[in-house]
């Protein structure tokens, strides 16, 4: 296929979504979103994001045409967002605008960790993997960097070129800049091993304590680059946080600037899913203390991921700007609606694995999403259906269709 032939295809789809990014519907679905992250709720909000779209195409419309690899990215992101609305939409709002990545170059922190890779499925890319300890001693310590951050303005000047050739006339083209995610410990368990780096925290902590320093240090360094440099994302199009939305009246802060977005400015997500084993009192010394003074800095915070927090809410609740907390599957729905209340949203991740059992159990899916919506009605506590991390539904993808549609029945009762 020539290039133009490509160009048509990609204005095709582009034409589709524009036509659905101009319903009615997706400003209903924004003002939604904004009432359940400014705490005044009209109903829970449903999500569904990190698919297995390796075993979702039933109808071939996947199946990707364009030869040309810059546009393949383009092509994929299109016909997923068509497929998604039509299959199982829920509450995404298709937006009038392709988002083009800013070229940040980043140097990293400086260790290349080292691990084994087992892939269950080759079609698939969630791995299974070990990860060698080549964090042992100070001298290992020192190898890790303050990150160099620049923007390279001729390949993101060239990436724009490209999108607004493709585009214009019929989707609006947007120069993204970083969305961060403040973890510091997912690192340091890809440098370590997740089972060292747990016993090293109760083995040699005072060790422990200069490396998630060193990473703090780094972190914030990149971050005032970042900021700096005016390569943060511009609030206006900053519209998920891990996966939920973020709509929200709260953000960007008063006199906000497009052209130098602030961290006051936006939402940041932060996680420490390996201190899922350790208690609160080391949750707080090694994580917490670490990265509260990060999160003041920034104007809303949703913290957690897989890690269970309900029984850390005492702790967890005290983040500078938070606003919503994961509630993983491991945790108990009433106690954590209880620790939130009204002050903080429940994103609740409900579990992926219903979608992979041998037998797809729909009594299963509802009895758990009414559990949860009953716990978070008794106690006032606005709620967020997120379901996430779908690494399989057994080559079935009606069984995802299906979970959709019981999800907003609930959401809806």
């Amino acid at each position: 296929m020539s290039y133009q032939k490509e160009k048509a295809l990609l204005q095709e789809l582009a034409k589709e979504v524009a036509d659905i990014a101009a319903l009615p519907l997706q400003e209903e679905k924004r003002k939604l979103w904004r009432g359940l992250n400014d705490l005044q709720p009209q109903r829970p909000m449903v999500m569904i994001d990190q698919i297995c779209w390796n075993e979702i195409d039933c109808d071939g419309t996947l199946a990707l045409h364009c030869q040309t690899p810059e546009l393949r990215p383009y092509e994929e992101d299109l016909r997923r967002k068509l497929f998604q609305w039509k299959h199982f939409p829920v509450d995404m709002v298709i937006e009038p605008y392709i988002k083009v990545p800013k070229a940040i170059r980043n140097s990293g922190y400086g260790l290349n960790k080292q691990e084994k890779t087992l892939a269950h499925d080759p079609k698939n890319d969630v791995l299974s993997r070990k990860y060698i300890d080549i964090l042992q001693n100070d001298q290992d310590l020192e190898k890790i960097t303050v990150p160099s951050v620049s923007l390279d303005e001729p390949e993101t000047a060239k990436r724009l070129d490209v999108a607004h050739g493709l585009f214009d006339g019929i989707l609006g083209v947007h120069s993204a800049g970083a969305e961060l995610f403040l973890q510091l410990w997912d690192p340091i368990s890809t440098y370590k091993g997740m089972e060292n780096a747990l016993y090293a925290l109760a083995d040699d902590p005072d060790f422990m304590h200069r490396v998630v320093t060193k990473m703090m240090l780094s972190f914030t360094s990149m971050l005032d680059q970042l900021e700096e440099q005016g390569l943060l994302c511009d609030a206006r199009y900053q519209t998920l946080v891990h996966c939920a939305g973020a709509y929200t009246n709260r953000l960007p802060a008063p006199g906000y600037d497009p052209q130098r977005p602030r961290c006051k400015d936006l939402w940041i997500p932060g996680l420490a899913q390996m201190f899922s084993a350790v208690s609160a009192a080391m949750h707080q010394e090694f994580e917490l203390d670490y990265v509260n003074p990060i999160f003041k800095r920034f104007g809303l915070v949703y913290y957690g991921c897989c890690e269970p927090l309900d029984q850390k809410l005492d702790i967890v609740t005290q983040i500078p700007n938070l606003r919503k907390v994961s509630m993983s599957p491991w945790t108990q729905a009433a106690r954590g609606a209880e620790g939130l209340g009204n002050k903080f949203v429940f994103s609740s991740k409900p579990n992926p694995a219903y979608l992979a059992h041998g037998a797809f159990d729909e009594e299963l899916i509802r009895n758990e999403l009414h559990q949860i919506k009953a716990a978070c009605d008794q106690h006032g506590c606005p709620l967020e259906f997120i379901l996430k991390d779908i690494s399989t539904v057994q080559y079935e993808p009606q069984r995802l269709f299906r979970w959709a549609e019981i999800a907003m029945e609930t959401a809806m009762a």
